[in-house]
């Protein structure tokens, strides 16, 4: 936001220290920042709408009470969007997951700022509870959900071409690089020329990674199992049954991803498939890695 001029970082002009930690500077929306409020704000609701009209309003409604019968039993902490993927594209800060950080307490003058309750949108829900997920699953994994679900699933022992691997798991190149970085760095996946001689280098499995991709499978399988009991069958056969509907209907899931036109998304080719979980990268926050 600061690169693109959203918000700009200013020392408090009540604050007397010259030079005051970066951890006590004031964050400003720029008249950008307003603008793109204005913007957002109505989006959701809008899409939404939309959703309802698609997929219809009694679909909508279940996957909604849902995600809020779980929701009401998480951490009212965690954020109501997918975070940037930390380092090895783990979803909780630092390297492996780790406890969600609790907020500094207020070191400057006055009480305390009022926390913010979660949002009842539906982006919300669903983001609070696949972070919820993804969390106890890296608690338990040497690789990220991330990685786990959008390249490791992918690829096998023969070796997928390098170059297919972006349409394969529906995520960009920039990320598919950053996760074969992880994979090769811990021998679960090696890249090098295809065996029938031809020109396109491949990734493939190691035998280590090769029963590495056997325990995500087994490891996501339990972590849903403990899901069933804590928050209900119900509530995660409603969910499940919602979501095999939307995505089960492709043609309708892919009316929602034609780019405007003149935009940057209009001149890149038309994805294939989606991420199976979202990558959300740094180099701008769009959950395909883009």
């Amino acid at each position: 936001m600061l690169r693109w001029k959203y918000i700009s970082v200013e020392p408090d002009p009540t604050d007397p220290p010259p030079k005051p930690p970066r951890s006590d500077l004031v964050i400003h929306a720029t008249r950008a920042g307003r603008q793109a409020q204005e913007v957002w704000r109505p989006l959701t609701g809008n899409i939404e709408a939309r959703w309802a009209a698609r997929f219809g309003e009694d679909t909508i409604a279940r996957l909604r009470e849902s995600l809020r019968a779980i929701d009401a039993q998480l951490d009212p902490a965690l954020p109501d969007c997918l975070p940037i993927l930390g380092y090895s594209m783990f979803s909780a800060p630092g390297d492996g997951p780790r406890p969600t950080p609790q907020p500094r307490p207020d070191r400057g003058p006055g009480p305390a700022p009022e926390p913010v309750p979660p949002s009842g949108d539906l982006p919300a829900l669903m983001s609070r509870v696949l972070l919820a997920l993804a969390i106890e699953f890296e608690r338990e994994s040497p690789l990220s959900l991330a990685i786990c679900a959008d390249v490791l699933r992918i690829l096998d022992e023969e070796g997928v071409r390098v170059r297919d691997l972006p349409a394969l798991s529906g995520v960009s190149k920039e990320a598919i690089s950053m996760a074969m970085g992880v994979l090769g760095k811990r021998g679960i996946a090696v890249t090098g020329p295809a065996p029938d001689g031809s020109r396109w280098r491949v990734a493939r499995l190691t035998p280590k990674g090769r029963y590495t991709q056997k325990k995500y499978r087994e490891r996501l399988g339990a972590v849903e199992s403990r899901w069933q009991a804590r928050f209900g069958d119900r509530a995660i056969r409603g969910v499940r049954e919602v979501l095999e509907q939307l995505t089960g209907d492709q043609a309708r899931l892919a009316a929602g991803l034609e780019p405007p036109p003149g935009g940057w998304r209009a001149s890149l080719r038309r994805p294939t498939t989606l991420p199976h979980y979202p990558m959300v990268l740094h180099r701008g926050g769009f959950p395909d890695g883009s």
